[in-house]
């Protein structure tokens, strides 16, 4: 899915048709093994597989938009150095300054990054393209590619329960995105079909600054590889590939510049996470932040003590609560008083169902994990955390917090199945290769340090708003838009939309920010109203972007 915890997504329905994909170029079957000795001596890595191409139609509304899909890697290189000294085929150039006698594994390391890119035929090279990534970070972009915008995504239960598993019915996608941009869905290093080689890879490519140089020259070798460098460009990452997202447009914007970076689920300074904040003492922007999402998760479960009739209205005074008196009261210390923290925390109850008992024995600081398991607690029932509509019966009773994400478990399954089934049957890739759907060593072994354009950063806490920040003032045309679900634990739309309103900008750039909340998840597109939704945001937003207005 996206960003496991460190523990560090209405009107009518568009009719859609897809036509089954006709290939035209099939990669022949090759392994996951490293390649024999007649392999070239100057690959940068074992040899890869060709790219496939196939061809297909998806109805979108009244519009039909026949495409070319594009299955592939493209290999990059762990500094800029090294990257220029390797083709799009993925060897080193003649004369490059690298020891081919070496073995692959004492070469500097190398990251193969597969992607699948379509592209609407008859369109030119001159329309809008939009990259796109979940983030994990170690996760796969199955979640994006099969369940939000391209040509044919997975159903799963719009009753937000656990299906009883396969099959899982693969559909035409009448919301994908291709009706408004050409699309390259990007697997990050050591997932989906991307793997990494060389001496300390893991450590070459795993970390924010490493990936997000990774994307940065994956990106420029797209251009290079299809002559697209004249295009409206977008960015689009879900949840850390939010924070990869803001790394990402700075770090291009010394080649180019992006018509709109797009944020899903976002989180850019884990400060304002709700995951474990008692790990860092004296900084409460994760309690006073997840407060909103909590009153929606009891207002969605009926908790509410006196359960409102409309949902906006209600967040909005426990925005402001949040913000107030909830923000100053943590600020506080140990200087509030007994009857100020009595009072604090009844409100709490008030807007969240859980016990004001609770509140004070909890020191009026509630994690993200501890919220779960408490609010429905004497059911014996713990909810999800990115996006806690789902539920499912307690781990273990006596938990202080919630030992798994009942969400996460009612849908990894479907799209792991989807892709794995897509990808061979219809893009016609990866025969006798395995799809990795997250990279465990990756979110082990993620380096947090992060070096900002400005300052000198912090060892402790990614923060990557200076990023952001520098690259709108660097472009004062770029667009940003933010989405994100109510119900969502794991990257607050609250936090969010705080961070965004903290970046250091001047005010005139504001307007350059564009805002957007669901009733839905983390995965917003999980629900397919919301599906819908998104898409016409998404799409509406690139239309007005790409002519650099």
């Amino acid at each position: 899915m996206t960003l496991p915890r460190l523990r560090l997504s209405l009107s009518a329905l568009l009719l859609v048709t897809l036509a089954a994909p006709t290939l035209v170029a099939q990669s022949p079957a090759k392994s996951d093994a490293k390649s024999d000795s007649k392999s070239d001596s100057k690959a940068a890595a074992p040899e890869a597989l060709p790219d496939a191409i196939t061809e297909g139609s998806v109805k979108v509304g009244s519009e039909t938009i026949d495409y070319k899909a594009v299955a592939g890697t493209l290999t990059v290189g762990s500094s800029d150095d090294q990257d220029n000294w390797i083709g799009l085929d993925g060897n080193y150039l003649p004369d490059a300054p690298i020891d081919l006698k070496a073995k692959p594994e004492d070469r500097p390391a190398t990251a193969r990054m597969y992607y699948v890119a379509y592209f609407a035929k008859n369109a030119g090279k001159n329309r809008p393209i939009t990259f796109l990534y979940n983030g994990g970070p170690g996760s796969s972009t199955m979640y994006l590619h099969m369940g939000a915008f391209g040509p044919m995504r997975v159903e799963v239960p719009q009753d937000l329960t656990h299906k009883e598993g396969a099959p899982y019915d693969l559909v035409p996608n009448q919301y994908s995105l291709l009706d408004a941009s050409d699309l390259v869905f990007i697997d990050a290093p050591d997932t989906g079909f991307s793997r990494i080689f060389g001496k300390d890879a893991a450590k070459a490519f795993f970390g924010v600054d490493q990936d997000a140089h990774a994307f940065d020259r994956f990106i420029r070798r797209f251009l290079n590889k299809y002559n697209r460098w004249n295009s409206p460009k977008y960015l689009f990452g879900e949840s850390y590939g939010t924070t990869r997202t803001a790394v990402l447009t700075y770090y291009l914007q010394r080649h180019l510049d992006l018509n709109g970076s797009i944020f899903l689920s976002q989180i850019l300074s884990f400060d304002d996470s709700a995951d474990d904040p008692e790990g860092n003492p004296g900084t409460d922007n994760g309690y006073f932040l997840a407060l909103p999402s909590m009153a929606a998760t009891a207002w969605f479960h009926h908790r509410v003590p006196s359960q409102p009739k409309e949902l906006e209205p209600f967040l909005h005074e426990v925005e402001q609560y949040a913000t107030g008196p909830y923000a100053s009261a943590l600020l506080k210390g140990s200087d509030l008083t007994d009857d100020e923290k009595k009072s604090v925390a009844e409100k709490l109850e008030s807007f969240t169902g859980v016990p004001a008992a609770y509140w004070l024995k909890a020191n009026l600081r509630v994690s993200g994990g501890e919220f779960s398991k408490e609010l429905m607690s004497e059911m014996g029932i713990t909810v999800g955390r990115l996006d806690t509509r789902y539920q499912g019966p307690d781990m273990d009773r006596l938990s202080r917090e919630a030992d798994y994400d009942p969400f996460g478990n009612a849908l990894d399954s479907a799209y792991n199945t989807a892709v794995n089934q897509y990808t061979r049957d219809s893009l016609k890739y990866g025969e006798n290769m395995t799809y990795k759907p997250s990279s465990g060593q990756a979110g082990n072994d993620w380096d947090l340090r992060h070096h900002p354009p400005v300052g000198e950063g912090w060892a402790s806490s990614t923060n990557v708003m200076p990023d952001l920040s520098v690259a709108m003032k660097s472009n004062p045309r770029l667009q940003v838009l933010l989405m994100g679900g109510y119900y969502d634990l794991g990257c607050t739309y609250f936090g969010a939309t705080y961070e965004d309103k903290h970046l250091q900008i001047p005010a005139s750039l504001q307007s350059n920010i564009h805002y957007h909340f669901f009733e839905s998840g983390h995965m917003v597109y999980v629900t397919t109203t919301v599906l819908k939704q998104l898409h016409d945001t998404t799409a509406a937003f690139i239309r007005s972007t790409e002519s650099g207005k």
